[in-house]
């Protein structure tokens, strides 16, 4: 595959189109022009430092420096899954659910990869093993955060028709039943849209990315298809188990429903 080098000219030319943006932010008085300059620069700078250290991260070939970065990439997925939802549970409990959910079905997903369809050797080898954790955390964290946000909120405003049910003899697990469905279902749906644009309406970015690089586009669309299916395997789990630990947490042995533990 022929590789595409980027110069400085390159990244200049895209600089401009960002620099439109906040000049029609400004003339417009949309006030995002501020916001958009930071983001902008926050992330030039997050990506130079991330493709430094994955340069010695590569070189060193290492299964202990590719654990460090797979272990500090899970906690920040994580973190972003606990602030997400307008409403969390107290005592951090929403970092441990989501630093579960999210930690089981990547490295589960993942290490499947590797040991079937990629095989790498070795199958730790960093080039393979950390792009691939990075796009599928950021899929699972998002199918856990609106699975989280949506049973959460479900809780908060369906309160008074769960604890009606309890009272006629409903078990905990009979009145949150639909809730637990239709929050699951919810982290459920991104993956759906995606896998039904694909090849139609878009072009998925791993796909591209191949096509860019010379890649023959039949080979290019088996890799797409891949990593669409491990996607919707690691989204469905970490939707599924973050909201069953949330319904979990959201009981005690008594069959109440304890909304007390919402802040």
């Amino acid at each position: 595959m022929n590789t595409i080098h980027l110069d400085a000219t390159d990244l200049v030319l895209a600089t401009l189109l960002v620099l439109l943006n906040a000049g029609a932010s400004l003339v417009l008085h949309l006030g995002l022009h501020r916001q958009v300059l930071w983001a902008a620069a926050r992330m030039v700078v997050q990506l130079l430092l991330v493709g430094l250290v994955l340069r010695f991260v590569f070189a060193a070939a290492s299964p202990a420096a590719t654990l460090t970065i797979v272990v500090l990439m899970i906690l920040a997925a994580a973190r972003e899954v606990a602030v997400r939802p307008s409403h969390r549970l107290k005592g951090g409990r929403n970092f441990a659910i989501g630093a579960a959910a999210v930690g089981v079905s990547s490295v589960a997903t993942v290490v499947l990869a590797l040991m079937t369809a990629i095989q790498p050797h070795p199958w730790f080898d960093p080039r393979y093993a950390i792009p691939l954790m990075g796009i599928v955390l950021g899929s699972v964290l998002n199918s856990a955060s609106l699975g989280l946000d949506s049973f959460f909120d479900g809780v908060t405003t369906g309160r008074a028709r769960i604890e009606a049910q309890l009272s006629l003899g409903a078990t905990i697990h009979q009145a949150l039943a639909e809730l637990v469905r239709s929050s699951i279902r919810r982290g459920m749906i991104p993956f759906v849209n995606q896998m039904s644009a694909a090849g139609i309406i878009t072009l998925p970015g791993i796909m591209t990315g191949q096509l860019l690089a010379g890649m023959d586009p039949i080979e290019a669309a088996k890799y797409q298809i891949l990593l669409l299916f491990l996607l919707t395997g690691a989204g469905g789990l970490a939707a599924a188990g973050a909201v069953y630990m949330a319904a979990r947490s959201m009981t005690d042995e008594r069959q109440r429903l304890r909304s007390d533990r919402l802040s």
